[in-house]
């Protein structure tokens, strides 16, 4: 009997284990289950997204606001249009306010941060940011150096 009540306690820890394994691995992965969310879309374009993601962050002065919905080329102008959906608690950014992508620390992931302007009107649902900065390609930075341009 105690053999059998061991086995069970044993058994009972291995899936509290596995499941926490499973929960960690889902947050991790940024696929966690989240309440639905009031958000609204905004676009912008880059010449270079360098490590951009869909489900990367966007921030505001370091607070999350928002995520990459889907990053495509734009066959007309071709540049990369980012797709970004951001809370709709953030509802007034300034129109000419700026999207940059950054690093998050030196070989960190990375995100789109936004740089407020001063402008009196907001962007609304569907308006792409008319100022951008791309990614910091750092291999071309090295090869410039490295030549001497």
């Amino acid at each position: 009997m105690a053999q059998r009540t061991i086995e069970i306690v044993v058994g009972l820890f291995m899936v509290a284990g596995l499941a926490a394994l499973l929960v960690l691995a889902l947050q991790v992965s940024g696929l966690s289950p989240k309440a639905a969310e009031s958000t609204y879309t905004l676009y912008a374009n880059f010449n270079d997204t360098g490590g951009l993601t869909p489900r990367g962050k966007i921030s505001m002065a370091g607070v999350t606001v928002g995520t990459i919905e889907s990053i495509s080329l734009d066959k007309e102008t071709f540049q990369a249009r980012v797709k970004m959906s951001i809370q709709s608690e953030v509802d007034n950014i300034p129109a000419d306010s700026s999207a940059v992508i950054r690093t998050s620390g030196l070989l960190g992931e990375q995100y789109i941060d936004i740089s407020i302007g001063g402008d009196m009107e907001s962007l609304q649902e569907g308006d792409t940011f008319y100022s951008t900065q791309s990614a910091m390609n750092l291999e071309r930075l090295i090869s410039n150096f490295a030549s001497g341009k």
